[in-house]
């Protein structure tokens, strides 16, 4: 329950996702891609050609199987139980959603320059958002947040990142874009008191 007091963003979006994902399975199959698409899912044509500008944010929502959720959802309670207790909840939340926007916008406009449209989904930007955000406050704090550094916060997004290039089927260019964006919210958002020190 103390938990559930300091984070409740953090486990509510856990929440959100994983009952959104057993609704998705019971419907239709989170890994069937017709169903994916009418549930929300990204698709650049269907964007571009009738303005279904809403998929943007309900393929934060959405995830291709139990282990894509479920890596996600263990990558955002890591995150989120140390960020957003320092930042609060409305610019914790802000971090999530704006940066999450942020990456699917910037794959959108990467699939709109190579013109090679693939069904997207999944809370990953949201997330590489929360890790961009969580990067500056680190440094806002002079180089640690709870027991994170930015050096094991840096090799986390480095491993993130690179994972993502290795394997099939990863909209990478939403990792960077969220991690990227999380980082510009935070910048934006977070302006945490000074704390003077008096010379004696």
């Amino acid at each position: 329950m103390e938990e559930i007091k300091k984070e409740p963003v953090t486990i509510l979006l856990i929440l959100l996702n994983a009952l959104i994902f057993l609704i998705v399975e019971i419907t239709g199959g989170s890994e069937n891609g017709q169903h994916m698409l009418e549930c929300g899912a990204v698709y650049a044509p269907l964007i571009f050609e009738q303005g279904q500008w809403y998929r943007m944010f309900t393929s934060m929502f959405l995830h291709f199987g139990a282990p894509h959720l479920i890596n996600n959802m263990l990558v955002l309670f890591v995150l989120g139980q140390r960020l957003e207790p320092v930042v609060g909840k409305i610019k914790f939340i802000l971090i999530y959603i704006l940066g999450g926007l942020g990456g699917n916008l910037l794959s959108l406009f990467f699939d709109m320059q190579t013109e090679k449209y693939t069904l997207s989904a999944g809370a990953s930007g949201a997330v590489f958002a929360v890790m961009g955000g969580m990067i500056y406050v680190i440094i806002r704090h002079r180089g640690k947040v709870s027991d994170l550094t930015i050096r094991q916060m840096l090799i986390m997004a480095a491993f993130s990142l690179y994972f993502g290039f290795a394997s099939e089927g990863v909209d990478n260019i939403a990792h960077i874009g969220g991690l990227l964006c999380g980082f510009l919210t935070a910048v934006i958002f977070y302006h945490p008191r000074k704390i003077w020190k008096t010379v004696p």
